[in-house]
């Protein structure tokens, strides 16, 4: 086995111990490409999972740095030793990769790579991805590799175990989906049950006023405050209805893995950078723990759709028995005053009921130009 600073079975060990640790393909992969560079001592890392069109859906790199990855532009096509991984399904060990006659060049800002090493990810007889490193970060000759055979079986036992983890984590997500369907389905079933008979009797009635209204303004003026009760009545149920089903993800994962992966997945989504922090933070009862991630779903929503925003931030934290939840952003800001003088309250009303109705209460710093904080406090149980 080649010597680096991390050698031997104990990395082996940490290694595979980290790829087990994530369920989120993307955790997953980003975990792959980073123990295998740290495990073989490389300069660069890279991981590939193709897609049905010729390119590549996800491509996750380690060694490069933020700035270097957006210069470098889209994504790779299959092309070049890539492609002869994942169509041939067989490792690759060169000396230098530019040399190698499939090599179709990189973009301008792509690192200069010479000595590779590559190998496919398989399922079975699916290939599933090509993991490969480049730049051993030890002496050798001009022309020369410096991946031995040694690497390249180490590698090979890492690339099994990433086939394993990166199967587990898309089955994890395909049930998440799924779950996630059902609980749609019966919300679907509820709403129809619980308001569908208000809303007929609603359209009845509002049909009665509208008969009566020239005739008996009187009996007209009654049909119509049954009109506004009916509809009371049927938002009350549909807020009921959906109040009801708690994320699954909340009841498995708790509050701050949940709001985690949201965000992480926010991130990715949106232009604007969204990060997550939990300092300090316990189990509150579910009822909290749910008040609190609707109403970080809501600010989040509000953030990202509404107030151009660069920059997102989530954190939850201890605060006396309790806990605290804030989301800021750096974006245009609004005057709370004015926005509930014009009727327009951005959701700031239904996460003030969300907070009052666990006990918490909710506060709101906004201003023109200067982004906004939404703060909610619960005292815990």
């Amino acid at each position: 086995m080649s010597q680096g600073p991390r050698s031997g079975l104990a990395a082996v060990s940490s290694a595979l111990l980290a790829m087990s640790r994530h369920l989120e393909v993307r955790d997953v992969l980003k975990t792959i490409v980073a123990s295998a560079r740290e495990l073989l001592d490389a300069q660069y890392a890279a991981l590939g999972v193709p897609d049905d069109h010729g390119g590549f859906a996800q491509f996750v790199v380690d060694g490069v740095s933020e700035a270097q990855w957006k210069a470098i532009g889209p994504l790779p096509r299959r092309h070049g030793i890539l492609a002869a991984m994942l169509d041939e399904a067989r490792p690759e060990r060169l000396a230098d990769v530019r040399k190698d006659p499939r090599f179709e060049g990189w973009p301008s800002a792509h690192p200069e790579m010479s000595d590779f090493l590559g190998l496919p990810i398989k399922d079975g007889d699916e290939v599933i991805g090509a993991l490969f490193l480049a730049n051993k970060n030890c002496p050798k000759p001009e022309g020369s590799c410096g991946f031995t055979q040694e690497d390249e079986q180490l590698l090979a036992i890492l690339a099994q175990h990433a086939a394993i983890a990166l199967t587990n984590a898309r089955l994890y997500e395909r049930s998440r989906e799924l779950t996630i369907a059902e609980e749609r389905s019966r919300l679907a079933h509820e709403l129809h049950d619980a308001v569908s008979q208000k809303l007929f009797s609603l359209r009845l009635t509002a049909q009665a006023a509208a008969a009566l209204v020239d005739r008996d303004p009187g009996r007209a003026k009654g049909e119509l405050h049954q009109v506004a009760a009916l509809a009371a009545e049927a938002a009350d149920e549909l807020r009921a209805a959906v109040v009801e089903l708690r994320p699954a993800a909340l009841d498995e994962d708790g509050l701050v893995a949940t709001l985690r992966t949201q965000t992480q997945v926010l991130d990715r989504a949106h232009s604007a950078r969204v990060t997550f922090a939990a300092r300090s933070f316990r189990a509150l009862p579910a009822a909290q723990e749910e008040a609190m991630l609707r109403v970080a779903q809501e600010a989040l929503h509000n953030a990202l759709r509404h107030s151009g925003a660069e920059h997102v931030d989530v954190t939850v934290d201890r605060r006396g028995g309790g806990a605290v939840l804030r989301v800021t952003d750096d974006g245009h800001g609004f005057d709370p005053q004015t926005v509930r003088r014009a009727g327009r309250h951005l959701g700031l009303v239904s996460m003030r009921d969300r907070a009052s109705g666990v006990g918490g209460r909710l506060t709101v710093e906004s201003a023109p130009g200067k982004g906004t904080a939404i703060e909610m406090e619960v005292p815990g149980g």
